[in-house]
């Protein structure tokens, strides 16, 4: 089959989260079991666009409402990633250095959508399907079944929407309808919900299947979607949930080039011990005892702002006791909370504003546990990446996070999860986390299972063929 993935964001290319993981790795491996994925994405000034070769693979011309204009798709020329991966340069829109946080990104966005379909609607041939990621590209289903110059050629071409993160849903006003290319008015319910345009609304009623990334994710959309859950409940005959899967190809803590030392289940003590050492000695942190990192954004859905208080009330009721290693940014409030406290505690406290692609490695190959608290979390990555490196996760049990943890309390449980993320809840693991860490029996069996559990993307890519062959 040949799939087209639209998308916001693909790593290596450009990455502010979570989808940007996925959709580095899902064409990757749909390519490895013998179909044709590629990745259309805006064309960011970034390192990667400057340290690889492109070439002009198509230039075109179109509106977004009065304003005229040009676009170019880049082709990077060696298939390095795995899959061909494209890039639609438009002046002054997609040309950018950020990803995102730009006043006019909704008109970055809905040009680029716009450049995608007009670009697909002049080729020979038509793609088995397009799938699109997020709201940032959840206008295309729309535009290829409504715009009368593009429905034509595309309208029965299936689609497939996955949404990585509800929460985020790309708001306009109807003002901005007039940036849409000429479309059908009696379809003007298929844009809206709750009196504005909705692109990812419009991409759940529009798309023939809708997926999110965890199954719980999926049920939970249908009673928390920042405003949309009579709809989820509506279409939820299309909709199903699809657990991402990690690339193992990268996060393996045997060959991965950006951790100290290598292991594997079998070495997994030895290994994370020294791995433990080179963190402790870089942080000044204490190596003898239990050690705990958050590694992710600094925002309200990661429950980021409890973290300072839960930090503040363990290290002062267990004293020398446990330590702990921060990796994020986001609020800026968050960000001088959790910094100050650096210096309070030597020995058991380190907080690292920013993010390190090599420091969050280290940190996942020799912490002992992995804290993920969040409000919201479709899927989580950051804990399979923990369990192939042999960390305990320490999980709220919300979306995939309840999906893929089970409590060390449970028969074959592994992990540890907690109901609230609240300081009382987060309190209460780390004092179960310290008591298990005391059972060297105890804490081996759950390194040494966890490390063996598969989430490689294989049986993922299965379920989204079947879903794509579903649609012919």
């Amino acid at each position: 089959m040949e799939i087209i993935h639209v998308s916001a964001e693909c790593y290596p290319v450009a990455k502010a989260g979570g989808l940007g993981d996925v959709v580095g790795a899902l064409p990757k491996y749909q390519c490895k079991a013998g179909h044709y994925a590629k990745v259309v994405m805006p064309m960011y000034r970034t390192k990667f666009l400057f340290e690889n070769d492109w070439t002009v693979d198509f230039k075109g011309n179109t509106n977004m409402g009065d304003y005229f204009f040009e676009y170019t798709v880049l082709k990077e020329t060696t298939g390095k990633l795995g899959f061909d991966l494209y890039l639609i340069e438009i002046a002054g829109l997609t040309d950018r250095e950020k990803v995102y946080g730009y006043s006019d990104d909704t008109e970055r966005f809905v040009s680029f959508q716009i450049a995608v379909v007009n670009w697909l609607s002049q080729w020979e041939h038509v793609p088995d399907v397009v799938h699109c990621h997020d709201h940032h590209a959840g206008l295309i289903p729309f535009m290829m079944k409504h715009c009368l110059a593009y429905r034509n050629k595309l309208q029965n071409v299936p689609s497939v929407f996955t949404i990585h993160n509800g929460q985020y849903q790309g708001w306009m006003g109807w003002d901005k309808s007039v940036l849409l290319p000429e479309w059908d008015d009696w379809k003007h319910g298929e844009l809206e919900w709750a009196n504005t345009i909705n692109p990812l609304a419009s991409a759940v009623k529009c798309a023939w299947k809708v997926t999110t990334v965890s199954w719980s994710y999926m049920n939970e959309l249908r009673y928390n979607s920042n405003g949309l859950e009579d709809l989820f409940e509506y279409e939820k005959g299309k909709c199903s949930g699809i657990l991402n899967g990690i690339d193992n190809e990268v996060w393996d803590p045997a060959t991965d080039p950006l951790i100290k030392h290598h292991y594997k289940p079998s070495g997994v003590k030895t290994g994370k011990k020294k791995n433990k050492k080179v963190l402790c000695e870089q942080f000044s942190l204490d190596e003898n005892v239990p050690l705990i990192v958050f590694i992710g954004r600094l925002v309200g859905e990661k429950a980021a702002d409890v973290l300072p208080d839960a930090f503040l009330s363990v290290l002062y009721s267990m004293k020398n006791e446990v330590s702990f290693l921060i990796l994020g940014s986001g609020d800026p409030h968050v960000e001088w909370q959790l910094s100050t406290i650096n210096g309070q505690f030597p020995g058991y406290y380190h907080c690292e504003i920013g993010f390190k692609e090599a420091l969050s490695h280290q940190m996942y190959a020799g912490a002992d546990f992995l804290l993920m608290p969040s409000r919201v979390e479709p899927c989580g990555l950051n804990q399979m990446y923990a369990m192939r490196y042999g960390t305990v996760p320490m999980v709220r049990s919300t979306g995939g996070l309840q999906d893929t943890v089970l409590d060390m309390g449970d028969w074959q449980g592994f992990g540890i999860r907690f109901n609230n993320p609240s300081v009382e809840d987060i309190h209460y693991s780390i004092s179960r986390a310290v008591s298990v860490y005391k059972d060297n029996t105890h804490m081996m069996w759950m390194r040494q299972h966890m490390m063996q559990i598969d989430h490689s993307w294989e049986s993922t890519v299965e379920q989204y063929i079947n879903l794509y062959q579903s649609l012919k």
